[in-house]
Formats: structure tokens, C-alpha cells, sequence
């Protein structure tokens, strides 16, 4: 964190410490994982039309696909709502098991669930999701205090309807030592 800004932004601090801990451990684990997310069994993924298209392979207006899914004969893992398309409990067709890797990953057109899962920032704190068996706890809570620096103290709470929803709150901003 920059000392020399009072002004700075602890969200934009946090969401950059989210992402590194994400690239430094989550990542890396990805290969190796024994419940890939890729695979959507208890993750829902959020889609706009174009990633739908590209990822599903598509080769259909999307007057013609919604068409075909409101008749009961689109992919049954496809739903639709408010403009959105959501993906559950089938493998995202994007995600190769053999090798355990994506071939969207480094595109533009990744869904940002597939960016911020397992580890986000949610409105000021961090939130993690504890169903990704890479995410450690405590390495994350060290990883975030490393980050934001010694005059922060960070909480822990769970979700209590979704306990594996786990919020780390960032509490103070004076001195070293004097929490807010």
C-alpha cells in the first residue's frame, strides 16, 4: 500500500491482493484440483449472450436459442433470466478435464465468475469461498495483512445461511497499532 497516499483506495487494494493470492495459489492448483468449479456442480456461472455463444458453440441467433430453450429443447444446464444466461451442473464445455485447463482462460471473453471465484472483492472486503479446497484461510488472511500493512486489522465472519462464504473485513487505517 502507497504511504504516501492518505486518500487510497482500500477496495482497489484489496481487489489487487484478492487477484495475486488467486494467481499465487488458487491458480496453480487448478490443474491438480479434485472438484474442478469448471465441472459447475455447486457453482452457478453468469453468462452474456456472446460468452454463452462463443463457449457453447453456437451457431444460432439468439432469437433462435431462446426460442429453442423456452421450449425445453436448449442445453438443459442453460437458464435464462433478466437478459442474463446462468450454467449449472454440467461441465462448462470450455473446460478440458484431461489436461484440467480452459481454452477461454486468457480471452476476453471469460465469464468474470471464472476471474473471481474462488476469492473477491465484495464492497470493501474480501470474500472467499471456501468450497475451492485451494483457498487456505489463514495463508489469505496473511496474504491480505502483507498487502494493506500493519495499521489494518482484519475480521472474519461467516455467511451464516452459506457458512463456506467466509467475509474478511478490514477494520482501521491510523497509525501502526491504533484501529479505528
Amino acid at each position: 500500500m502507497s504511504r504516501q497516499n492518505p486518500r487510497r483506495s482500500l477496495a482497489k487494494e484489496l481487489a489487487a491482493a484478492a487477484a495475486s493470492y488467486q494467481v499465487a495459489a488458487v491458480i496453480p492448483h487448478c490443474v491438480t484440483c479434485s472438484k474442478p468449479c469448471c465441472r459447475l456442480d455447486p457453482l452457478v456461472l453468469e453468462l452474456e449472450w456472446k460468452q454463452l455463444k462463443v463457449i457453447w458453440l453456437l451457431d444460432e441467433s439468439r432469437n433462435a436459442f431462446d426460442r429453442r430453450l423456452a421450449s425445453g429443447k436448449g442445453p438443459e444446464e442453460i437458464r435464462s433470466a433478466d437478459g442474463l444466461y446462468f450454467a449449472h451442473r454440467k461441465v462448462c464445455p470450455a473446460y478440458d478435464e484431461g489436461h484440467g485447463t480452459c481454452r477461454v482462460y486468457d480471452q476476453d471473453i471469460k465469464p468474470a465468475g471464472c476471474s473471481d471465484f474462488p476469492v473477491y472483492e465484495d464492497q470493501g472486503s474480501i470474500t472467499a469461498d471456501l468450497r475451492c479446497e485451494a483457498v487456505d484461510l489463514k495463508a489469505l488472511v496473511a496474504w491480505i495483512a502483507r498487502a494493506i500493512g500493519p495499521e489494518f486489522r482484519i475480521i472474519q465472519s461467516a455467511d451464516a445461511e452459506f457458512p463456506f462464504l467466509v467475509t474478511l473485513s478490514v477494520k482501521g487505517g491510523g497509525r501502526p497499532g491504533q484501529g479505528r
